[in-house]
């Protein structure tokens, strides 16, 4: 039996052996060998394969370097967005404020100024849906500070419709409001403004109106009589508009211009004639 067993072991060696597919010497060999375990049946006792003892990693905390140079992918950095395909217009500015479709239809530029385009941008801002002050607010405001207005606006080329939408607008007819920046009354006149048209009290509503209107005047004759330009000054002041050779990037005052028109509008309706331009005169109506 034994000499039976050494000659089929010595067969079964010489087999293999002429079976063998040599190993090219370029071919890479993995990585590592991985060996799936499962896990424990219910009931079974946990058990905890030993890799090596704590004197062996004490002795070799980390494997000895092989000297070889290890190939570090480098991190490919994410990639800028791509810019807007949507075409700049030349010397177009980003636009600012709420009402960024009026100004697509009404021009701020100072080249642009006409006296004749006050119905174009009160449909402008009629189209765009800009809020106006209700007719309410208006009438109650006519009928208290109505005899003030039409006062100061005699011989003026100021129109008492447009005092009517500034006071609306600037403080709804409060003539005690004062703002955070040092406005003060009906028509909001800051101090040096107040002391340039002879303003010696802003919250007494008719020396106020009387300073509001002659600053609306000034400006009417400054700016060619030109509603958009005449509003932007009133809210900016003159030297903003020139600088800006027209109305002035500011998103208060972008705003300010079309809601002034949309009052104005609404105080039109309560003159016995509408006037067309802002320097029509105006008698409002329930007024002997």
């Amino acid at each position: 039996m034994n000499v039976r067993k050494a000659v089929t072991c010595a067969g079964v060696s010489a087999f293999l052996l002429t079976c063998a597919v040599p190993v090219l010497a370029t071919e890479q060999l993995p990585r590592g060998v991985y060996k799936r375990i499962k896990a424990p049946e219910p009931g079974a006792r946990s058990r905890v394969t030993i890799q090596i003892t704590p004197e062996q990693h004490a002795n070799a905390p980390s494997a000895p370097s092989t000297g070889a140079d290890i190939d570090v992918p480098e991190i490919i950095a994410r990639a800028a967005p791509p810019e807007s395909v949507v075409p700049r217009v030349e010397g177009a500015t980003k636009p600012v404020g709420s009402y960024k479709a009026f100004w697509n239809r009404v021009s701020p530029e100072m080249a642009q100024a006409s006296s004749g385009r006050l119905r174009q941008a009160v449909q402008a801002a009629s189209q765009v849906g800009v809020a106006a002050p209700r007719l309410q607010t208006l009438q109650n405001i006519a009928r208290q500070r109505g005899v003030d207005i039409l006062r100061s606006t005699v011989g003026t080329d100021v129109s008492p419709a447009l005092v009517l939408a500034v006071i609306s607008v600037e403080s709804a007819g409060r003539a005690d409001a004062v703002s955070s920046a040092g406005a003060q009354g009906l028509m909001q006149l800051m101090p040096a403004t107040a002391a340039r048209f002879g303003v010696q009290d802003s919250l007494k509503p008719d020396q106020n109106i009387s300073g509001g209107v002659k600053y609306l005047d000034w400006l009417m004759e400054e700016f060619g009589n030109d509603p958009i330009l005449v509003l932007a000054g009133y809210n900016a002041g003159e030297g903003a508009v020139r600088k800006h050779s027209g109305v002035p990037p500011y998103a208060e005052t972008r705003d300010y211009v079309p809601k002034v028109l949309a009052a104005f509008q609404v105080a039109s309706a309560l003159c016995t004639s509408p006037p067309e331009f802002l320097s029509d005169g105006c008698v409002f109506q329930g007024m002997n």
